[in-house]
């Protein structure tokens, strides 16, 4: 039994073309593959749509179709569609150059070009010590494309609008037959847009963006760590056509300070102190990471390289908020240059040494017996 078209799209025999489309394109709506995806039925009713629409949208064709029926379109072009791109071809430039899915798919029948996301940008941001401690906001200037407000990113002229490219009729792709094969290209007119713009906006040049000085606000977390990267969505370049901007990459570089050295959340700081120090003991003066200056007890024996740790004086976690400690390492300076009373003293101290060797160094001398 054959199909009635009038049946398929759902409207009387004397509807008018504009009844016809208006049912065509909410068949279009409820059937297009890209909503029923795997749905085989679905792509069926779509393409018996198409092909209705084919025939009852053409004037001649619907003559014949209403005089003869099928038999009566024998000898024109009308016929079934084997696939979606041969329904988005035929489609191109109908109901006066764009597609009919133009309105509901956001471009020629799901083909044409689909308008770029915003570049993404990148920076890099210099911080000191003192600014990782407390977390800090940094200004950032640069030039990045952004949506032109004369135009609002169509890059036409104040009161007119894109139009639908004569040359590729809205599809934003050419095709070129030779023999069996058949080559899609970009439209050499539009390059791919299916747009063209006749009277270009005078801010942009027809581009829908230009380029302009923007200063950005960077919130820089207490913590980071050098060589870090921060994404802030959305601060890169506008998107064509209204599409969604890029993001704003800054590459975190910290100042190598003078006196202080990371390790993960803590601070290592040396302290040299003296030998007569490190063998009876002292209180020496510490810078910590804010600029305030705490006394710290070093005990009596301290060995050279030894670690006195202050809790709570280093860098914040990213993780959490707990704080790394500032490590005090102790230095030991041997003195390259004495008085002869601090020469005698010392030969008188090393004496004494000779009758009392310390463990550590009794324990070594034992071991190399064993060796040798």
């Amino acid at each position: 039994m054959e199909q009635d078209y009038y049946q398929v799209l759902g409207v009387n025999k004397g509807a008018s073309s504009d009844e016809i489309k208006k049912a065509y394109r909410k068949m279009a709506m409820q059937f297009h593959p890209d909503r029923n995806p795997g749905n085989k039925e679905a792509e069926q009713t779509f393409k018996k749509a198409a092909e209705a629409y084919s025939v009852l949208s053409d004037a001649d064709k619907k003559r014949r179709y209403d005089q003869y029926g099928l038999e009566g379109l024998k000898g024109t072009d009308a016929r079934g569609y084997g696939s979606f791109e041969d329904i988005f071809d035929a489609f191109g430039d109908i109901f006066g150059g764009g597609s009919i899915f133009e309105d509901f798919f956001g471009g020629s029948g799901g083909r044409g070009k689909t308008a770029r996301r915003g570049a993404s940008l990148k920076c890099d941001i210099e911080l000191d010590f003192k600014e990782v401690a407390t977390g800090v906001e940094k200004k950032i200037e640069l030039t990045k494309r952004e949506t032109c407000e004369v135009c609002r990113g169509t890059g036409a002229k104040e009161g007119t609008s894109p139009t639908t490219c004569p040359y590729c009729r809205g599809k934003g792709q050419v095709q070129q037959s030779q023999g069996f094969f058949s080559l899609r290209t970009t439209c050499p007119k539009c390059h791919g847009n299916g747009k063209v713009i006749e009277s270009p906006c005078a801010k942009c040049g027809g581009a829908g963006r230009y380029p302009k000085r923007s200063t950005i606000s960077v919130q820089i977390p207490a913590g980071v760590e050098d060589g870090m990267r921060l994404r802030l969505t959305g601060q890169g370049e506008s998107g064509e056509s209204g599409a969604p901007p890029g993001d704003l990459y800054c590459d975190v570089h910290i100042k190598p300070h003078q006196i202080f050295k990371r390790q993960g959340d803590d601070i290592l700081c040396e302290v040299p102190i003296t030998l007569a120090q490190a063998a009876l003991g002292c209180t020496v003066d510490v810078p910590t990471l804010l600029g305030n200056v705490v006394q710290v007890k070093i005990p009596k024996g301290t060995q050279n390289n030894e670690i006195v740790p202050l809790r709570g004086e280093g860098f914040i976690s990213l993780q959490g908020h707990a704080k790394g400690s500032l490590l005090v390492q102790v230095v030991v300076e041997v003195p390259t240059k004495m008085t002869s009373r601090q020469e005698e003293l010392l030969r008188e101290f090393a004496e004494i040494e000779k009758k009392n060797v310390s463990p550590r160094q009794k324990k070594f001398f034992d071991k190399m017996k064993n060796i040798f």
